[in-house]
C-alpha cells in the first residue's frame, strides 16, 4: 500500500473514531426511575376524619350545688377517685341543718300531742258509751247522755285534726332536708375528679339560664370511652353503624385500637363553611384497651369501607391518569393500561393488566419520565454502588 494512500486510511480511522465518541458523549441518557414489584396483600377502602378527633367520656359530669353560698368544705381535689353518692362539696348551711332539727322537734312535740289528744278522745268514747248504756235503763237523763255523745265527737274530730298536724311536721322535716340536702354536692357516679373550682370560704352561684358558670366539681368517669371526630360531608354517605375503625391517639405513638362505629350525627356542621362536617362517634371494641387512657385525648380514626386480602396490589403513587402505569420492561419503559379495584393513600387493587413480578415506576412526577424512553431502577443503582 502508497504511503498517500496509508495516510487516508488513517485519517478516516480518526475521523470515525471522533465521531463516535462525540456520540457516545452526548448520546441520550437513561432516566433513573424507582420502581416497585407488583405484589399481593391487603387492601383496604378507607375514610378517615379531616380534623383531629377527641377522646369523650361515657359519663361526665359538670357539678355545681343547686343554689349559691359559700363553701364551707371541699372533700374532694384533682385526680380523685369517688364513689357514687360520695359527698364532694358542702356549702355552709347551719340556718338550714337548725330549721331542720327544730322541725323534728316539732314533729315530735306534735307527736305527743296526737297522742294526748287521741287517748283523750278515746276517754270520751268509752264515757258517751257507758251513758247511753245507763241511759237506756233510765238511770241518766237524755240531756246528759248527748252532752256525752257530743264530747266524744269533739275529742274525736280534736285526735284527727292532732294527727294531720303531726303529718305536716313530718312533712316539715322532708322540706327541711331537702333544702339541707340542696348545700350538698354529691357523685352521681363513681370516677375521678378531674377539675375543681374554689375553696373553702368562697362563694359559689349557680348558672343562669343561657349562661355556663364554671362547674364546682367536673367528673370523669374513665371506665367508657368513645371518640368522637368529623368526618367530610362527601364520605360521610358511605359510612354506616357498625364498620369496624382504627383508632390512632397522639398519646401512643403509632399504636392502633380496634373500634367500630357506634354512632352518625344526624346533622352536618358548618361551623367551617368551607369544609363542612358530620361527626361520628367511634367505640372501642376492647374495653380493657382503656385502661390507660383518658377523657380529651386528640385521636383520629380510620372508618374501613371494604376490606380485600391476598388480592394483587401496587403502590398508588404509581397510577396515573386513566387507570395507566410505566412498567420497566429491561431498559425501557413501557405504558400499560390496568383495572383497579379498591383503593386508599397507600395501595391499589389491580384487577387486571397486571403480574406478580412486573417492575412499575412509582417516581412518575420525575422529569423525562415517560413511555418509550430509556430508563434505570434507582434501586438497581443503589444495589451497585
Amino acid at each position: 500500500m502508497t504511503r498517500p494512500l496509508r495516510h487516508v486510511t488513517l485519517i478516516t480511522f480518526l475521523l470515525l473514531l471522533i465521531g463516535a465518541s462525540i456520540w457516545y458523549a452526548n448520546r441520550a441518557k437513561p432516566v433513573v426511575v424507582v420502581t416497585a414489584s407488583v405484589e399481593t396483600g391487603l387492601v383496604e377502602a378507607t375514610v378517615a376524619n379531616t380534623r383531629a378527633g377527641t377522646v369523650k367520656a361515657c359519663r361526665r359530669a359538670r357539678l355545681a350545688p343547686s343554689q349559691g353560698g359559700q363553701v364551707a368544705e371541699l372533700l374532694v381535689r384533682k385526680g380523685d377517685q369517688v364513689e357514687a353518692n360520695q359527698l364532694l362539696l358542702r356549702l355552709w348551711n347551719d340556718d338550714l341543718a337548725a330549721q331542720l332539727a327544730l322541725a323534728k322537734s316539732e314533729a315530735q312535740a306534735a307527736d305527743a300531742r296526737a297522742d294526748e289528744t287521741c287517748l283523750l278522745a278515746d276517754v270520751a268514747k268509752r264515757e258517751a258509751r257507758r251513758l247511753d248504756t245507763l241511759y237506756q235503763q233510765k238511770l241518766v237523763a237524755e240531756d246528759q247522755r248527748d252532752r256525752s255523745a257530743t264530747e266524744a265527737l269533739a275529742r274525736a274530730a280534736a285526735c284527727t285534726a292532732a294527727r294531720a298536724n303531726a303529718r305536716v311536721s313530718k312533712d316539715r322535716i322532708r322540706l327541711n332536708e331537702a333544702l339541707l340536702d340542696r348545700t350538698l354536692l354529691r357523685a352521681p357516679f363513681a370516677g375521678t375528679v378531674a377539675e375543681t373550682t374554689g375553696e373553702v370560704g368562697e362563694f359559689v352561684t349557680p348558672s343562669p339560664p343561657g349562661i355556663p358558670m364554671p362547674p364546682a366539681v367536673d367528673l370523669v368517669d374513665n371506665s367508657c370511652l368513645y371518640v368522637i371526630a368529623p368526618i367530610d360531608e362527601i364520605d360521610a354517605p358511605r359510612v354506616s353503624i357498625g364498620m369496624p375503625a382504627r383508632i390512632y391517639l397522639d398519646a401512643f405513638g403509632k399504636q392502633s385500637f380496634s373500634g367500630y362505629v357506634a354512632r352518625i350525627a344526624p346533622y352536618v356542621l358548618d361551623v367551617e363553611k368551607q369544609a363542612r362536617t358530620v361527626e361520628m362517634e367511634v367505640e372501642f371494641s376492647k374495653p380493657e384497651d382503656v385502661a390507660n387512657m383518658l377523657a380529651g385525648y386528640s385521636a383520629d380514626v380510620e372508618i374501613i369501607l371494604q376490606r380485600r386480602e391476598d388480592v394483587l396490589r401496587i403502590p398508588t403513587e404509581a397510577l396515573m391518569i386513566d387507570n395507566l402505569v410505566l412498567l420497566l420492561d429491561g431498559a425501557t419503559l413501557q405504558e400499560r393500561q390496568i383495572e383497579t379495584g379498591v383503593a386508599n393513600w397507600q395501595h391499589t387493587e389491580v384487577l387486571s393488566g397486571l403480574a406478580v413480578g412486573e417492575r412499575i415506576v412509582t417516581s412518575i412526577d420525575r422529569e423525562g419520565v415517560r413511555a418509550g424512553v430509556a430508563a434505570v431502577s434507582e434501586n438497581v443503582n443503589r444495589k451497585q454502588q
